[in-house]
């Protein structure tokens, strides 16, 4: 069974996020979103509303697990079975850093093999940055975010 693990802080998940998701999950028998709770950054909202959000949005997708995890990224690997990382990417400003990130899992374990997928046109500009930054300014966000979340969101308003 080709497993894939799709990492992020999803804070929120969005259609860009929902999309990559989609597309791995006719790549591959099983993907794990796995939501990091990552000290480092400042979550709008917290670990369990953000897992919350990503269990809603791909709830029909039916080879989905959403996991949360607390550790290096090879490591939560590793203990899913699986050595396969997927990333999306949007523009080259995301490439550099993704490629230091996948050279640097990769010299943390040399089996782990790392795919970039880019999102479609119309999600290619779509961060969860930019959602919370609309946000923060009360703005409308229905067409960049999955609509099972939309209440939550509305909540954090």
């Amino acid at each position: 069974m080709k497993i894939a693990i799709y990492p992020g802080t999803f804070d929120p998940i969005t259609n860009g996020h929902l999309d990559i998701i989609k597309r791995a999950s006719k790549m591959f028998d099983k993907i794990i979103v796995a939501v990091a709770n990552n000290k480092s950054k400042k979550s709008m909202f917290d670990l369990e509303t953000r897992v919350k959000m990503v269990k809603l949005s791909t709830k029909n997708l039916k080879n989905i697990k959403v996991k949360s995890f607390n550790s290096l990224l090879v490591d939560f690997a590793k203990q899913e079975n699986s050595k396969i990382i997927i990333r999306g990417l949007r523009a080259v400003s995301d490439f550099e850093y993704e490629l230091q990130m996948s050279y640097a899992n990769q010299s943390l374990d040399s089996k782990i093999d790392t795919i970039f997928l880019m999102p479609t046109l119309n999600n290619a500009f779509i961060s969860s940055s930019i959602v919370r930054n609309i946000l923060a300014y009360n703005g409308d966000v229905s067409h960049l975010v999955p609509k099972e979340i939309l209440d939550i969101i509305k909540l954090k308003k």
